[in-house]
């Protein structure tokens, strides 16, 4: 059975208030463009996937949310924590941090009896929301010391061997030639330009990043389609999924991401569908990561981890 989903928790509407907080970012890039969750080469200590304290990467909506967060106030680290984590950790969060709200869900099970006096089972998802603080926020913290799993700061030529190794084993097919981007479902195949014909490596290996999260919607893969909900926005919608994906995928890769030139076509759109409905950009991250779970589950090895 499906869950549904508790819109509030706490009397906090927490869909509506991170769709809120990710809407107002995004209305201060229209003019360029650009999104929080972009980022160049140099900054990926900032940008990297999120993560707590305890070496668990955050997933999901959390993804583009800390994102966000860190893109506003400027935080160069991309560890968080609870304000008891940072003093189990023998730091500190200074007077005045605000902190930021991160999401969960917790699985309740309620059972019901129909008309006919039979019982019926309902699996809920409860969204609840906690408060955590960037590692910028406390004192001392030694961020010298590797959260999680060692972090090796690859050169860009390695960072690159492992992202074209990761597409690699996709077992896509990609062809090149022609000055557009596309995913075609009729035959199953990505089309990318020459890559002379991209402004650097890491922009060839964002859009085949992008392109690939399309590719995980085929029917005999994640079958992603979103019907009614959606509607006419349903094709930009399905960029935003990629968008997102492709986000991920490069934090993943260690790579720059930056907007790309359709970005103008697509953030209306974008900005529409969101203030429209409080759950979009939880279902486009949830997706996403769908989307790169299912790429990351076709590598035969593990990609050596990257800042």
């Amino acid at each position: 059975m499906n869950p549904t989903f508790d819109d509030r928790a706490g009397g906090l509407d927490i869909y509506q208030t991170v769709t809120d907080r990710i809407v107002s970012m995004l209305e201060k890039g229209v003019g360029s463009f650009r999104c929080p969750w972009h980022h160049r080469e140099g900054e990926r200590s900032a940008i990297a996937m999120p993560l707590n304290v305890t070496g668990r990467p955050y997933r999901g909506i959390n993804v583009p949310l800390l994102w966000t967060t860190a893109d506003h106030f400027g935080y160069r680290s991309n560890v968080w924590a609870t304000y008891k984590q940072w003093q189990e950790k023998g730091a500190q969060v200074r007077k005045g941090e605000k902190s930021t709200m991160v999401v969960f869900w917790k699985k309740l099970t309620f059972t019901n009896k129909n008309d006919d006096d039979e019982e019926k089972t309902e699996n809920r998802m409860m969204a609840r929301g906690y408060p955590v603080f960037n590692a910028d926020q406390v004192d001392g913290f030694d961020a010298s010391k590797p959260i999680g799993k060692p972090i090796t700061e690859l050169p860009e030529s390695d960072r690159i061997a492992n992202a074209e190794a990761f597409f690699v084993m996709t077992g896509s097919v990609v062809r090149h030639g022609g000055n557009r981007a596309y995913y075609t479902q009729g035959d199953d195949h990505i089309q990318m330009p020459d890559f002379a014909q991209f402004r650097d490596v890491q922009g060839y290996y964002g859009t085949l990043g992008h392109e690939h999260v399309h590719w995980t919607g085929h029917k005999s893969r994640l079958e992603r389609e979103f019907g009614k909900r959606f509607g006419d926005n349903a094709y930009a919608f399905e960029e935003l999924v990629a968008e997102l994906g492709s986000a991920f995928l490069c934090a993943h890769l260690g790579l720059a991401n930056e907007p790309r030139e359709d970005h103008a076509s697509y953030l209306a759109s974008w900005l529409r569908v969101l203030k429209n409905d409080k759950r979009a950009i939880f279902t486009a991250a949830s997706k996403a990561q769908a989307a790169v779970d299912y790429l990351d589950g076709l590598q035969s090895v593990e990609l050596a981890q990257v800042a």
